[in-house]
């Protein structure tokens, strides 16, 4: 089992990086993780191949941990795939750490993924019975034992054959000895990039990772697109139309680094639209405005000037203490939250302060934040949320499927504001995030997944209601 963090924050599940065609394929990819790591914490792995030799390697804990000077050397190549991992389904452990490694008839293949499948469960069990033998719990092992399954004799159409079988979010990074293979879920839920390094081609979860190798950007991975890159060079076919993009909102509202762009909308620019959106729909009076340490800062900022108001770094980040803690008492989770975050007494005492977090899940970070900040003197404690209230599992990638852990479900704002202490609270609407967001206006809700709002999944969800006891 996971330790419980001392915060509720959501969870993504992972990041994937691939590079094709570039002798330093290795270390690049390395470089690649580290700028995606915030996307997961859990084990990191890379696969390699130089046309000949197929090397990977998998550890647990930040990919700094994972990987040293000589174990890079050992993953020579010209075409690597990198994952790092934070498991919403699936154990946390190093069976289920990417990238998985399998022998075929194709020869070895290595699969790195990003999201959830919904039907993972129900594939699961028809696989099972008609012989396959698993050995992780993870969603990534489904798509491999639904490529060997096929009688397809291209490894190409194999992909294409298991991929239609897919109901749910996936971005895709298959590695053989001699070509690379992308893909992207028919709604674009789970974001994905294609970049050009000199002549090689480059994959990533989020364009941060290009800027720290120093790629350009060329585009999107299309939803329902199947990309190949082989000895031919590179090649794109469709292998299911694409269905309404609905990217995951919490992209931009929390999950993305700020010099991320999706979509062509830069993640913080966007953020401050979202926290200027949110001063015009729910004012305060106060004194102060600050913002929950890092997502938070840039919806922070943005309310700030919408407002009128000065903004204070109120709240300082530990960011030298461990990611996860053990603890057994209540106590013990009190002085875990005092160890990572801390309010800065000379700038909230007396004040009036507006704290602006990015959402608010459980309620017992924000209940602890708001304590924390009236204790260092803040006189008022005004919360201001740039993101509608959560009140519906996610199944596409957020550890979020248990309806009853979130606290918007089952309480009105008033209530809720009671619950963390708050003297007001309030949350941004849908509407109002999306008109600051803003993308693909002549799509159904501007192209956003919002189902965690409204409940209104892009996809079928019904394997995974029945398979959510399970999990």
């Amino acid at each position: 089992m996971r330790d419980e963090s001392v915060f509720d924050e959501l969870k993504e599940e992972c990041g994937v990086f691939g590079i094709a065609g570039h002798p330093e394929a290795v270390r690049l990819t390395y470089y690649g993780l580290h700028a995606l790591q915030h996307r997961g914490q859990e084990s990191a792995g890379i696969a390699a191949t130089d046309g000949g030799a197929f090397r990977h390697h998998r550890g647990m804990g930040l990919v700094t941990e994972v990987f040293d000077d000589d174990g890079l050397r050992k993953l020579s190549g010209h075409t690597a795939i990198g994952h790092v991992r934070y498991s919403t389904t699936g154990e946390s452990g190093l069976l289920n750490a990417q990238p998985l490694v399998f022998n075929y008839p194709f020869g070895p293949l290595a699969l790195a993924t990003n999201g959830n499948l919904v039907n993972a469960g129900r594939l699961r069990e028809e696989l099972e019975r008609a012989g396959s033998i698993f050995q992780t719990t993870t969603d990534t092992e489904v798509i491999a034992h639904l490529i060997a399954r096929s009688r397809r004799e291209r490894l190409e159409d194999a992909v294409v054959d298991a991929l239609a079988q897919l109901t749910g979010a996936f971005a895709l990074l298959i590695l053989t000895k001699d070509r690379l293979l992308v893909a992207q879920d028919p709604h674009g839920l789970r974001p994905l990039s294609i970049g050009r390094l000199g002549d090689a081609h480059v994959f990533s979860s989020e364009t941060c990772a290009f800027d720290a190798i120093g790629a350009e950007l060329i585009r999107e991975v299309r939803p329902g697109e199947l990309i190949i890159l082989d000895r031919s060079g590179l090649r794109s076919r469709t292998f299911a139309p694409p269905a309404r993009r609905a990217v995951c909102s919490f992209e931009y509202i929390y999950f993305a680094r700020p010099d991320s762009e999706i979509g062509g909308i830069n993640v913080h620019a966007a953020r401050k639209r979202l926290g200027r959106q949110l001063a015009k729909e729910a004012p305060a009076e106060a004194d102060v405005v600050t913002g929950v340490p890092d997502s938070s800062i840039s919806a922070a900022i943005g309310y700030a000037e919408e407002a009128g108001i000065p903004y204070e770094l109120g709240l300082i980040k530990n960011r030298y203490v461990g990611r996860t803690f053990i603890q057994p008492s209540q106590e013990m989770r009190e002085q875990g939250v005092k160890m990572k975050l801390s309010a800065v007494r000379k700038v909230v005492e007396g004040k009036r302060v507006v704290m602006v977090d990015d959402s608010l899940v459980r309620g017992t970070t924000s209940r602890r934040i708001v304590r924390m900040l009236r204790e260092a003197g803040a006189a008022e404690v005004h919360v201001r949320i740039s993101s509608p209230p959560v009140r519906f599992p996610c199944f596409y990638g957020i550890d979020t499927s248990d309806r009853d852990q979130l606290i918007a479900a089952g309480h009105s704002v008033e209530e809720i504001r009671k619950i963390i202490g708050a003297d007001s609270l309030a949350f941004l609407s849908a509407e109002g995030m999306l008109e600051a967001i803003g993308r693909h206006p002549g799509e159904p809700n501007r192209g956003h997944c919002l189902a965690c709002f409204d409940g209104r999944y892009p996809t079928k969800i019904g394997d995974a209601l029945v398979m959510e006891g399970r999990r």
